[in-house]
């Protein structure tokens, strides 16, 4: 059980590791437009912000 879990949670932070290279190298292109950067930086201090812009009780909007 704790092998499965183990392999699973590896995969999930492979997969995370890869998105946010792909975010790093489109902020880093420079035909990348400026909004999209911005765009870019704000999805990844929301992924590793302590705090939830979105709290979980509100219906819909709320993961």
């Amino acid at each position: 059980m704790g092998e499965f879990l183990f392999g699973k949670l590896k995969a999930w932070a492979k997969q995370l590791e890869r998105k946010l290279f792909v975010l790093y190298l489109a902020y880093k292109d420079n035909r990348t437009p400026w909004f999209a950067k911005f765009f870019a930086v704000c999805v990844v201090a929301y992924a590793f912000s302590p705090i939830d812009l979105i709290p979980d009780f509100i219906p819909v909007w709320g993961p």
